[in-house]
């Protein structure tokens, strides 16, 4: 599994991208039509790529720039000796979209107007130029319409710079959006194309930036940044367990035994050198018989805790702990201890019903139901604007936060952000939780700061998660990552 070009790690917002057009046009002296013509030149070569067999494409164009991008395709593609049927929402184009247009028509192009009513042409592939990154709303009707028929074609589209409907800020759809095979991304990669919805739509994401120099991403300062796959330095030979850190996870209500395994189970192959169990007694033969490198200790209160949390150098909060009063009194006692903490599950909800700053160093690793408690909000709001609620919740609470899904955004209280390019849907399954909150913690246990721990440790679980699905998505296992997690974090020798 290899990792991502540095060079296309930088995530922009819709405006700083505007913005990066600007300084192209008005400071590098490069025409807005001369940009066009190279982002539609990037597009074909990409669709002749993926689909060398294709002969005739259908493309669809919007009234502004996007559709402008279509039109310039339509025009490469007839010179290429490519049969074409371009489709145009609008009769009206302006400024260089309306030079485009005019351009497919003087090679022979014929401009056919949108009629809902009417069939879509056999194409080989359709080449989506509806709508660019400024649609924040959801298509009309009859686009919307559209959309749906082109989702169902079983044809492939191909997007141009960003699928239709889909809100490039934020990945998330407000209405009908096309589900792209491939998607050109032009000049700079955008943020919303990374997370939320996104992975739905944008099939697989290409980078085009134009020929434009590396200079001129520098005139932004990137909102978000993708992560990387890091590992953590080779261990001197000398090393012994004390030197790798004792984690203390805590949890396991009555019935929850497995949620506690699991994020033991995890630390211990993420490389904590020692991993204990705060657990109810009556799980302490299965995980002792199961697990044995895990000191599993059952813990009737406060009292009992309070000897473990001594001993240990970081804390897991969560997995399985409920939210009766044996949960909520060990939870207390463990906030209430100077150790760095890392807090999932029950450890949020309970949280939310008790809020405080964390002073340590903490990270919380909320899904969206769990983010929107904490914030008082719906899971709807959430979505809408994922990169906010992270950011959010980091400045509210103190804490580095993973807001985990498609997509899963680490944010830091600073307003850093950095969003995880993989995972699969595989993984939206149980126990999933439980393993990330272990290895964030071990990665934490070996002296990893809050913001490293957590990106490394979301990286690594996504790595692994995808690994672990070469065998099919469905019915993917949380434990069906262990194997993986422990190759890869001992570095590319061994993924």
């Amino acid at each position: 599994m290899t990792d991502i070009d540095p060079a296309q790690r930088a995530l922009f917002t819709v405006e700083q991208v505007r913005a990066l057009d600007r300084h192209a046009i008005e400071v590098l002296g490069i025409p807005g039509f001369e940009l066009m013509r190279r982002a539609a030149a990037a597009a074909l070569a990409s669709l002749r790529r993926h689909w060398p067999q294709a002969r005739h494409l259908a493309i669809w164009c919007g009234p502004g720039n996007n559709g402008g991008d279509g039109y310039l395709v339509g025009a490469l593609a007839r010179e290429a000796g490519l049969e074409v049927d371009l489709v145009a929402l609008s009769p009206e184009a302006h400024g260089d979209a309306l030079q485009a247009r005019e351009t497919f028509e003087r090679v022979g192009g014929r401009v056919r107007m949108f009629d809902p009513a009417a069939a879509l042409p056999d194409a080989d592939v359709h080449v989506d130029a509806l709508y660019g990154s400024g649609l924040n709303r959801a298509p009309g009707t009859g686009e919307a319409r559209l959309i749906e028929q082109l989702n169902a074609c079983g044809r492939p589209v191909l997007g141009l710079d960003v699928p239709s409907g889909l809100d490039a800020d934020h990945g998330h759809c407000p209405g009908a959006a096309i589900v792209a095979a491939i998607t050109v991304c032009f000049v700079a990669a955008k943020r919303g194309l990374y997370t939320g919805a996104a992975p739905d739509h944008v099939g697989r994401l290409e980078l085009a930036t134009l020929q434009l120099p590396g200079t001129l991403r520098d005139t932004q300062q990137p909102d978000a940044e993708l992560l990387s796959a890091e590992v953590l330095p080779v261990r001197q030979r000398g090393a012994h367990k004390g030197d790798n850190g004792h984690l203390l996870v805590i949890g396991g209500e009555q019935g929850m035994g497995g949620a506690i395994r699991l994020c033991g189970e995890a630390a211990l192959r993420s490389g904590a050198g020692l991993v204990s169990v705060a657990t109810r007694e009556a799980h302490v033969v299965a995980l002792n018989a199961g697990r044995p490198e895990l000191m599993a200790h059952g813990v009737d209160g406060p009292q009992a805790l309070q000897p473990l949390l001594e001993r240990a150098d970081v804390l897991c909060v969560g997995p399985g702990l409920g939210q009766g009063a044996w949960g909520h009194a060990l939870w207390l006692t463990a906030l209430d201890s100077d150790r760095p903490v890392v807090l999932d599950a029950d450890g949020l909800n309970l949280l939310a019903r008790e809020p405080r700053t964390f002073d340590r160093a903490a990270v919380l690793t909320p899904h969206p139901g769990e983010a929107a408690r904490l914030l008082g909000t719906s899971i709807a709001a959430v979505q809408v604007d994922r990169f906010a609620a992270a950011r959010e919740l980091a400045r509210k609470y103190g804490a580095v936060v993973v807001l985990k899904g498609a997509g899963s955004l680490v944010a830091h209280p600073d307003g850093r952000v950095g969003v995880c390019p993989w995972g699969n849907p595989g993984m939206a399954a149980g126990g999933m939780g439980d393993l990330l909150t272990g290895v964030i913690g071990a990665l934490l246990a070996q002296g990893a700061t809050a913001w490293r721990a957590a990106r490394m440790g979301v990286a690594l679980h996504a790595r692994a998660g995808d690994t672990a699905a070469v065998a099919g998505e469905r019915g993917l296992l949380a434990s069906d990552l262990l194997p993986a997690l422990r190759r890869l974090g001992n570095g590319p020798a061994h993924a």
